[in-house]
């Protein structure tokens, strides 16, 4: 989501699902170790727990927000942040 005409803190956000904890964990982690690996950008904060069914991954431009089905249906980031344009959307 494109949020710059929303927001100063961030230019997009990322949205994503993992069905359990463990592929919340495991994307949390590869998306943390290809920014670097790939991008050479390091995360500049990691947020939330896989155990309690989010992590935020902080990139400064770009804020990554993995969820699991249930807390992605409660925070409904889309629809507080509806203003905001969708780059790409995958399913």
């Amino acid at each position: 989501m494109d949020i710059r005409d929303q927001a100063t803190f961030a230019n997009y956000f990322l949205l994503g699902n993992g069905e359990n904890e463990r592929q919340l964990n495991a994307l949390a982690e590869d998306i943390a170790l290809k920014a670097k690996s790939q991008a050479e950008t390091a995360a500049l904060g990691i947020e939330g727990a896989a155990s309690a069914g989010w992590v935020l991954i902080d990139f400064g431009d770009l804020v990554v927000h993995l969820f699991s089905p249930e807390k992605r249906d409660y925070y409904r980031l889309e629809d507080i942040w509806d203003q905001a344009h969708v780059v790409l959307r995958m399913q």
